[in-house]
C-alpha cells in the first residue's frame, strides 16, 4: 500500500530487507508519478503515464491501493458501531495481550509495541470493519488486518483489497500492449508481508499469486514470526512467473518506494504530513501532493 502512504493499522511493519548490491545493480527502477486517483475514477492515468517509457520485458508494479480506490472499494469506518467483540479485540487483545505479552515474546519491534500500547479509540470501529468484511481470523491479527488501508482515503474511509486484481493486471497489460506494441508484465502488490517456513510461502492477507498460500489471517502472522520474511505480497501478475522471480521484482519495487521521500509508512506519518487529524483529511488535500502508484522494474 505505498501509493502515497502505506497503512492504517500497519503497526507491525517489518523490515523487508535489501537485495545485495550486485542484485540491485542488475535492474533500474523508474517511478510512475500521477495525481491522486479519486474514488470511482478510472486508473487510466497509470497507463497514460507509463506508455511512453515502458519497454519490452519491463515489469510494471502497481500498488493495490489506487486500484481499490478506483474501484470504489471504500468503507466509512465512522459509520460502524463497535460490537463487544470489536472492543475486546482492540482494547484487550491488540492493546494489552499483544502490546505487553505476545509482542515482546515474539520479538515484535519496539516501535510497533509502543504503537499497540497506544491504540486510539478508532481501533474499535476498525476491528468491527475487519470482522464484518473479512472475519475473525483476520480481526485477530493485532494490526494491518486483511490488507485494509486508510492512508490514501479521505476522512474516516478505508480501502479494502481490490476486486479481482488478476483481471485488472491482465487488462492493464493488454491495453499497454495494444497502445505500445510492447509486451510487459503487470504486477499488483500489497506491502503486507509474505513469509516462508518449511519450504511453504504464505501470507496472512486474503489474496496472493499462485505459489503463495493466502488468507491465513492471524495464523499466517504467528507462523511468520518463526519463518523467513520474503518481502511484500504480489496479489496478481498478468503473466505467471516463477514465484521466486515474482517475489524478487516485488521486493525491488517496494524497496524503491520505501526510500521515496514522499512515501509515508504509517497513519501517524500521514497526520504529520497534513498537520491535522486523519478524519479531517479531504480528497483535495490528498490531491495536493505527488503520488507514485507504480514503478517500472527494468533489467539492465
Amino acid at each position: 500500500m505505498w501509493y502515497f502512504s502505506n497503512f492504517w493499522f500497519n503497526l507491525l511493519l517489518n523490515d523487508l530487507g535489501d537485495f545485495s548490491e550486485d542484485e540491485s545493480l542488475r535492474y533500474e527502477i523508474l517511478p510512475i508519478k500521477t495525481r491522486y486517483i479519486k474514488p470511482n475514477e478510472p486508473y487510466d492515468i497509470i497507463i497514460e503515464n507509463s506508455k511512453d517509457i515502458i519497454k519490452n520485458g519491463d515489469f510494471l508494479v502497481i500498488s493495490e491501493t489506487p486500484i481499490a480506490i478506483s474501484q470504489g472499494r471504500l468503507v466509512d469506518e465512522g459509520k460502524f458501531k463497535p460490537s463487544i467483540t470489536a472492543f475486546i479485540l482492540a482494547d484487550i487483545w491488540s492493546k494489552y495481550i499483544w502490546g505487553y505479552i505476545l509482542g515482546p515474546l515474539l520479538g515484535v519491534k519496539k516501535r510497533t509495541i509502543k504503537n499497540l500500547r497506544n491504540l486510539p479509540q478508532e481501533a474499535r470501529s476498525h476491528k468491527e470493519v475487519v470482522l464484518r468484511c473479512y472475519g475473525l481470523k483476520h480481526a485477530l491479527k493485532p494490526a494491518s488486518e486483511a490488507g485494509i488501508d486508510l492512508s490514501n482515503a479521505p476522512g474516516t474511509y478505508v480501502s479494502l483489497l481490490p476486486k479481482n486484481p488478476q483481471k485488472v493486471a491482465e487488462d492493464i497489460a493488454g491495453e499497454l500492449s495494444q497502445i505500445t506494441n510492447r509486451n510487459v508484465v503487470v504486477m499488483i502488490i500489497d506491502t503486507d508481508a509474505t513469509y516462508e517456513l518449511a519450504g511453504i510461502k504464505f501470507t496472512s492477507i486474503p489474496q496472493a499469486v499462485a505459489g503463495i498460500r493466502s488468507n491465513m489471517g492471524i495464523f499466517g502472522y504467528i507462523l511468520g514470526r518463526f519463518g523467513k520474511l520474503l518481502g511484500p505480497t504480489p496479489l496478481a501478475i498478468s503473466v505467471l512467473q516463477n514465484v521466486d522471480r515474482t517475489m524478487e521484482i516485488a521486493k525491488m519495487a517496494d524497496k524503491y518506494q520505501r526510500k521515496n521521500k514522499s512515501n509515508i509508512e504509517t497513519v501517524y506519518d500521514m497526520k504529520k504530513a497534513f498537520n491535522g487529524e486523519i478524519g479531517d483529511i479531504t480528497v483535495e488535500m490528498l490531491d495536493s501532493v505527488e503520488h507514485t502508484p507504480a514503478v517500472i522494474v527494468r533489467r539492465k
